[in-house]
């Protein structure tokens, strides 16, 4: 058994600001599932919104961030971020992170940030490093890990399940002791131990078919708090990104919303600006409304994609603010200064997650989630664009100081050894294979951008069906790292199909034909689920 004084499950930016702000009061143990640099931030493309332009204010990024929440943001949580957001990206910028630039439109020659602008911001908000921020923030968090001797890294371990006192048979309060750990280099399972373990594990979005998340993200966090008891808030509402690149070469390549912000307009394959009748904004409208607009037209038109056209702008502009994009795009042979991009949507941010407040703590003693996996109420029914970094690095800082107040002492619990009991090497992979395609097929087909109760019914038998073959195979045989995440995705397909259910009306992302507006009775109200 391996004991530290803190665990972190996920190397993005919510594990890696935690980490290094607990790291000087004990030992940590970041857990990760692939390399320390594979997260969904290091996919990010947009940056993160916070008010640092004096043409903006903190009431106006709140006012954009509780309309595009529809009714169900905590207004209270959402005025705390958006307030200690500054300090935190200062933070970030004191610790290496490079921003973007630009030259001040005056004589002196001086820089200033270079904002960008995303769907439902009133104002140009969004600082970024050109479009790669993920990218860039990974780099300047893992250089400062890299120096402190107190965090450990374990790169391709896998997390099996959480270990409860309650699992235990311990009576008293609910705590977290650690967590059993495949090894997947070894293939062994070993225990890692801690008073503070901390779910930074990001989304699910390959929970669906088609998404712009890495493979990592299967919504592990979410299963396992879900497992040991923690309650579980508002995933109907996982939001689409609108602007996927469609090419059959192009695995789940994002084409950033900033593209919208600098001039990106959305039009049908014949050439027809479409989003005019959508909503006032047009193609910067928020995402949920983009992303069925884009549903709808494809529908109407037989199209299985439509374009994103920004070839109007400058060829250099176009470049040299989205170096990355255009390169992408060439490689696939679409010059995105001369013609329009084609895409489609796909499954991209997880809006509900593990309920925690502002701190990070879970129902759960011993327990935080911060970032993605984690219900704060800033989302609401649909996240504003580039808020989700924002959360992670408010969150991640308010968990740690609260944690360092408290001072947990570790836990007098004897934790018992990894047992594996009469279980055998699988011989049936094709059974994890073929339960992982239906699954996600499934979740695309009949719980996407719009959905009817008939279709979620169907869903929910299927799934059911699906987890007693899982569970099954997952007590016959010793588990793998596709096995776990197997098991993970058919659990959160559960709670999104069963949250999905209980939401009698169209918010948000959860859009009902059988319920197409929202009930006025429901503002405020919150899906929540228990095991």
């Amino acid at each position: 058994m391996k004991q530290f004084d803190y665990l972190v499950l996920g190397s993005g930016i919510a594990g890696l600001s935690f980490a290094l702000k607990v790291a000087p009061h004990g030992r940590v143990a970041i857990l990760t599932k692939k390399n320390r640099a594979e997260s969904n931030t290091n996919y990010a493309q947009g940056g993160i919104a916070s008010v640092t332009s004096k043409e903006d204010s903190f009431e106006l990024h709140v006012r954009d961030t509780l309309e595009a929440g529809a009714g169900l943001c905590d207004e209270q949580v959402v005025r705390r971020i958006v307030e200690e957001g500054p300090s935190c990206v200062q933070e970030l910028i004191e610790l290496g992170m490079k921003f973007s630039e630009r030259q001040i439109p005056d004589s002196s020659g001086a820089q200033e940030l270079d904002l960008g602008r995303e769907g439902g911001h009133s104002k140009r908000r969004i600082l970024h490093a050109k479009d790669v921020t993920g990218r860039e923030i990974e780099r300047a968090l893992l250089h400062a890990v890299a120096r402190q001797p107190n965090i450990s890294v374990f790169e391709n371990h896998v997390a099996i399940d959480l270990i409860t006192s309650q699992k235990l048979g311990y009576v008293g309060p609910n705590r977290c002791l650690g967590v059993y750990v495949l090894d997947k280099i070894s293939g062994r399972v070993g225990t890692f131990a801690a008073p503070v373990t901390l779910l930074a594990t990001g989304g699910c979005g390959k929970v669906y078919l088609y998404t712009t998340n890495p493979d990592i993200a299967t919504g592990d966090g979410v299963a396992m708090a879900y497992r040991a008891g923690a309650s579980i808030a508002n995933m109907e509402f996982v939001q689409f990104h609108p602007t996927c690149l469609y090419h059959p070469k192009a695995k789940s390549f994002l084409i950033s919303e900033a593209v919208r912000g600098e001039g990106g307009v959305l039009k049908s394959v014949d050439g027809r600006e479409f989003m005019d009748s959508s909503h006032p904004l047009k193609s910067l409208a928020p995402r949920d409304i983009v992303a069925r607009a884009i549903d709808s037209e494809m529908k109407q038109s037989g199209a299985e994609y439509v374009l994103l056209d920004i070839s109007h702008k400058s060829a250099r502009f176009i470049i040299e603010r989205f170096p990355n994009i255009y390169q992408s795009c060439l490689g696939f042979g679409i010059d995105i200064t001369k013609e329009p991009i084609p895409v489609v949507p796909a499954a991209h941010y997880q809006c509900g997650g593990v309920v925690t407040g502002m701190d990070g703590q879970t129902q759960i003693e011993g327990l935080y989630a911060v970032g993605e996996v984690a219900c704060t109420g800033l989302h609401g029914a649909n996240r504003l664009a580039s808020n989700s970094l924002l959360e992670a690095l408010v969150c991640a800082h308010r968990a740690a100081a609260g944690i360092l107040v408290e001072s947990p002492a570790p836990p007098v619990f004897r934790i018992p050894p990894w047992q594996s009991g009469d279980a055998h090497n699988p011989d049936e992979m094709v059974v994890v294979a073929h339960n992982w395609d239906e699954i996600r097929r499934l979740m695309w087909d009949y719980v996407g951008i719009v959905r009817t109760n008939k279709r979620l019914q169907r869903a929910q038998k299927r799934i059911a069906n699906l987890q007693e073959e899982i569970q099954e195979y997952y007590w016959d045989f010793i588990v793998t790292s596709d096995l776990l995440e197997l098991r993970n995705i058919a659990t959160v397909a559960e709670l999104i199909v069963r949250s999905a259910l209980e939401r009698h009306e169209s918010r948000g992302l959860n859009y009902n034909l059988d319920f197409p507006q929202s009930d006025p009775e429901l503002t405020g109200c919150n899906t929540v689920l228990h095991k």
